[in-house]
């Protein structure tokens, strides 16, 4: 069945790299992945597959069952495709799209002899919007027994985690002066902004390994002449604990306010854009995942690195869930690049994100298939 399945995904390859090409050519924003979910929709009513748009009350997201339900595992493979701005497909959403469809596509032949409920779920605006928990919220992953993606890398990684990660904004409002004759009935609110960077600096030495603190100004004045009356910046703060997380949100805030008293402003604090969850491991899940990669001939690195931080950690509290990664391209090019962005649409991305919907689709007919595994792979859940 595996070879078959494998088999239908080759005849797809052309139908399923057109629409990674297609979604990389028009980058679209988290919640306004328009043409991407509807592209993704056409494909797999044509498929067969039962499409309802406008899940969980987001537009852009998408929930396509095949109608063949049978008794055991409902397994959701995932699709993410919204892109960065500025930058457009420089995270290769637009192959995680391509390769979920890839695996839908492979096993919707062979649906009717298998066990279990197949879906494909469009989640968007993982880049900062919590598309995949708005849809947990919404119900949208109660009935399902595992969840999987695959995203694409500098390297192919099957156990690697992520950082909870709380997005925050700190405003500062101070006095407005002449800068030069009267600077000193000024309350200059940029101080403060800096200060709080100064801070944060100085308990850099004293917070665990890999958690990050990094910021960006994004209101720093009008004019040179006037003191700043209202200064602005945006945080992430990450961790490879939830509750970690929360501890450096607090050592921040008690940065912010340091630099409130210090300098005379008065400080708004509040958390803005998103918050996720560290993934939570699944090992019975990967371990069934790396055994379709090597039985693929594809190399398997080692985790190595900084981690990222991802929406798909909140799925993995909610059921068993993994979120690996395959490589297609070499280690100098980093994610969130320029040089990301091409290779996402080249030869090489084709051959990952063949790769990527082999073991996604030969995962889903072990889960099925393998009652054994199922239930260890439940006994791990949250």
């Amino acid at each position: 069945m595996r070879e078959r399945v494998w088999q239908r995904i080759d005849e797809v390859a052309e139908e399923i790299w057109e629409l990674a090409l297609r979604i990389h050519e028009h980058p679209e924003l988290g919640f306004e992945e328009v043409q991407a979910a509807g592209w993704i929709a056409e494909v797999l009513e044509k498929a067969g597959l039962q499409v309802e748009h406008g899940v969980g009350g987001l537009d852009t997201a998408l929930r396509a069952v095949h109608p063949s339900v049978n008794p055991g595992a409902c397994l959701a493979v995932l699709a993410e495709y919204d892109a960065l701005p500025g930058l457009g497909h420089a995270c290769g959403h637009n192959l995680i799209a391509a390769s979920a469809v890839g695996a839908v596509l492979g096993l919707a032949p062979f649906k009717a002899e298998l066990p279990g409920t197949l879906v494909l779920l469009g989640t968007p605006a993982e880049e900062g919007g919590g598309g995949k928990i708005r849809l947990i919220e919404a119900g949208l992953f109660k009935d399902v027994d595992a969840a999987f993606m695959v995203h694409p890398a500098s390297s192919t990684l099957v156990d690697r985690g992520s950082l909870a990660i709380t997005e925050l904004e700190i405003v500062f409002h101070g006095q407005a002066a002449h800068a030069s004759s009267q600077p000193e009935l000024g309350v200059n609110a940029l101080d403060a902004v800096i200060q709080t960077f100064v801070g944060i600096n100085a308990i850099r030495q004293h917070i665990l390994d890999g958690a990050r603190i990094h910021g960006i100004i994004t209101d720093g004045g009008e004019k040179p002449n006037i003191v700043p009356e209202r200064a602005a910046a945006r945080f992430y703060v990450r961790a490879a604990d939830n509750d970690y997380r929360d501890e450096l949100v607090e050592k921040l805030r008690c940065c912010a306010e340091g630099a409130a008293m210090a300098t005379g402003a008065t400080l708004s604090f509040e958390l803005v854009g998103h918050a996720y969850k560290a993934i939570r491991p699944n090992a019975s899940l990967a371990r069934a995942f790396r055994k379709q990669l090597v039985d693929l001939g594809v190399p398997v690195d080692e985790p190595t690195g900084g981690l990222g931080s991802t929406d798909m950690g909140d799925v993995s509290w909610e059921v068993p869930a993994i979120h690996p990664y395959v490589s297609i391209a070499d280690a100098t090019i980093p994610g969130h690049s320029r040089a990301f962005a091409e290779a996402s649409r080249s030869p090489r991305a084709r051959e990952g994100m063949l790769a990527a919907a082999k073991a996604m689709a030969g995962l889903a007919l072990e889960l099925w298939t393998d009652e054994d595994l199922m239930n260890r792979v439940r006994q791990e859940a949250p």
